[in-house]
């Protein structure tokens, strides 16, 4: 009997093509299973933040993404007769973490780029076309997974070591480990218009949140030629009916004013129900869920795919350490400790965003109108509207105890450009690291070598070295996914701390002829 895959992968949308790759870089191999031949075309995601920015830079495809994407100028919220009613801007330049704070893009863009990362990767099988009909596992064995080709009909079982249920809210993963979504109490019908057009649309570059209990609105610019609206249907509305081109001008006209509508040509106009849900239990042995099939976040606030994004981030190097026996098999039990409650704040956050702009009739409309052009006066809301920034994550058997408000334990680091030139996560790689303000003796330099951790020099009066002293620490030990695992005076005692990973691939680059080589240069 043939060994069993090292990983599973069934989903082939961005969480599951991003597992692939971190996968990867650590050396591990994985099968992707989708029930689709190629990338589905019509557009959904259309925002990531830095952080998440940064698990692209991590599977290699941060450049790209770079290319295809805009940054965006923040948030206005607007009443029902388009007046401004507050606005949060942001700048567009690189922030704390090496990126803009919010970038806008076209998900098959992305997509293909995933794919052909993946497709250029030795160690990703991409399967597509294929329906998983069955997932359990036995004991401690493998993971039987039952494969049936969606053409020709013929059946394959796979085993596997782990599976990734990366399949979206209709999980068949989730469906065959006997998961369960639990409702957070949200759900709006709306009908969203993406339009592709040259024309120049005069309006402001943020994100527009038209504020209306009739009938609320949401604007956004995706790209040079792309745009976004998301309009609440109300009761007895349909897509098949708003989307005739008289009442979709009608609809968009607050923004395109005097264009006429035969120059918007409409992507997509399509119904979504809008919906708050996580599930009550992340993975069941071996089998873990990643992305929608694990939770749902309403769009108000452009969390939904940089969560799942965030899930492949957390989940994968930990299996790469399993797998390589540097970390108890017990320690996956840190993904949903650690990922639950950061998917449940922003789930809510969004919750609010959305009935804030939505609910409340005539008086709500009327405190909206006395309120909003006061908040950006409210000390910090301005970051709590714009920020999605991690929380520190919970206590976890990868996570030391905070023992202060102001500790680095659990909180990611940022991502600074260097003394000389580079920015953290260039040095960094995908290896433990430890941060240390002030000179290195040559012992801590050896034994760094010996474990394969990546140890920084900081200069005291950098903003790394600034971040780390605000926190009460001279040095940091940071895991993969950039988390600060715990902070110490003792460098020696951070080394011995951090578990010993297989050396680590970079990404693959371009070789002349197209194709991507490991470690070539850039």
């Amino acid at each position: 009997m043939d060994d069993p895959v090292p990983v599973v992968i069934v989903g082939a949308g961005p969480t599951g093509l991003v597992a692939a790759r971190l996968l990867a870089v650590h050396g591990v191999r994985s099968v992707v299973l989708d029930r689709w031949p190629a990338a589905y075309p019509r557009p959904r995601a259309v925002h990531l933040d830095d952080e998440v920015c940064r698990i692209l830079h991590r599977a290699g495809v941060h450049e790209e993404f770079a290319a295809v994407s805009r940054p965006a100028e923040g948030l206005r919220l607007l009443g029902p007769d388009h007046r401004v009613l507050a606005q949060f801007s942001r700048g567009t330049a690189d922030g704390a973490h090496g990126h803009p704070q919010a970038n806008m893009f076209d998900q098959p863009r992305l997509e293909a780029i995933l794919r052909r990362a993946v497709d250029q990767d030795p160690l990703v099988t991409l399967r597509g076309g294929v329906e998983v009909t069955a997932v359990s596992a036995d004991g401690d064995g493998p993971v039987a997974v039952a494969v049936t080709d969606r053409g020709s009909g013929e059946r394959q079982a796979l085993r596997a070591r782990y599976v990734l249920g990366c399949d979206g809210a209709n999980s068949t993963v989730r469906a065959r480990i006997g998961s369960r979504m639990r409702d957070l109490g949200f759900a709006q019908r709306w009908l969203v218009v993406d339009v592709d057009t040259d024309a120049a649309i005069d309006a402001w570059e943020g994100v527009h949140q038209v504020c209306d209990p009739r009938r609320a609105a949401t604007y956004l610019r995706v790209g040079a030629r792309r745009y976004r609206w998301e309009f609440r249907l109300l009761p007895g509305e349909t897509a098949a009916v708003m989307s005739a081109p008289r009442t979709l001008h009608e609809l968009v006209r607050p923004w395109t004013r005097d264009l006429p509508f035969e120059e918007l040509a409409v992507v997509r106009c399509a119904e979504y129900t809008f919906r708050a849900q996580i599930v009550d239990r992340w993975h069941a042995g071996p089998v873990f869920l990643l992305g929608d099939a694990a939770h749902l976040t309403p769009p108000f606030i452009g969390q939904g795919l940089g969560a799942g994004l965030r899930d492949a981030g957390n989940l994968t190097w930990k299996i790469a350490a399993v797998l390589a026996g540097a970390l108890p098999a017990a320690a996956l039990d840190s993904y949903e400790t650690e990922r639950r409650p950061h998917v449940t704040a922003l789930i809510r956050l969004a919750v609010g965003v959305g009935r804030a702009m939505t609910q409340g009739g005539e008086a709500g409309d009327l405190l909206r109108r006395l309120v909003a052009p006061r908040l950006v006066r409210v000390p910090g809301l301005r970051a709590r509207v714009l920020d999605s920034t991690t929380p520190p994550l919970r206590r976890s058997a990868l996570r030391r105890r905070r023992w202060s408000p102001w500790s680095r334990n659990g909180r990611l680091c940022p991502n600074p450009v260097l003394g000389d030139g580079r920015r953290l996560d260039d040095v960094l790689g995908s290896s433990f690291a430890v941060l240390a303000v002030g000179s290195l003796r040559p012992q801590a330099v050896a034994e760094a070598r010996r474990r394969r951790v990546v140890l920084v020099p900081v200069e005291p009066a950098s903003g790394l070295g600034r971040w780390l002293r605000r926190g009460g620490a001279r040095a940091a030990l940071v895991r993969p996914d950039r988390t600060v695992m715990r902070t110490s005076g003792d460098v020696a005692a951070l080394l011995r701390a951090a578990p010993v990973l297989p050396p680590t691939a970079p990404p693959p680059r371009p070789g002349p002829d197209g194709s991507r080589r490991r470690g070539a240069p850039a």
